[in-house]
């Protein structure tokens, strides 16, 4: 099986981020473009979301898994940049997002501002990732 050291998983989890992030953004952009007034209101209640999952859930997740990964040995399976906690929140949040959004459950005013948010700080959190992967990489040498 293909196996890979903690730079690459680093990186790995970093992409995966980044990745989320950006699918995310252009759902709330393009919903945020549909909306018939853009008000600096919006813009300031999406920088509120930022901040929030930033500081209270993802820079906590980063660090959580960063340190895991830091006690990996040099072989590692791609795929356990996560642990299974990890897969289960991620595939829980992907389904309940795609439920939402099809369900109309929630109005596109409050989809633009919440996404163009989250996925601001999932992108921030990816780029930490890059970032921790480019120390570990420094530090091997």
């Amino acid at each position: 099986m293909f196996r890979v050291n903690k730079q690459i998983l680093l990186f790995i989890a970093g992409c995966v981020w980044i990745i989320a992030g950006v699918n995310i953004l252009r759902i709330g952009i393009l919903t945020w473009m549909h909306e018939a007034h853009y008000s600096v209101l919006k813009v300031g209640e999406a920088v509120i979301v930022f901040l929030l999952f930033l500081n209270f859930v993802f820079l906590r997740l980063f660090r959580k898994h960063s340190r895991r990964i830091a006690q990996k040995g040099e072989k590692n399976c791609p795929f356990s940049f996560f642990d299974i906690k990890g897969w289960v929140v991620m595939f829980f949040m992907i389904i309940l997002g795609v439920g939402i959004r099809h369900s109309r459950l929630l109005p596109d005013s409050f989809i633009s501002v919440f996404y163009t948010g989250l996925s601001s700080a999932l992108i921030i959190t990816g780029i930490l990732f890059l970032i921790q992967g480019v120390k570990e990489r420094r530090n091997s040498k």
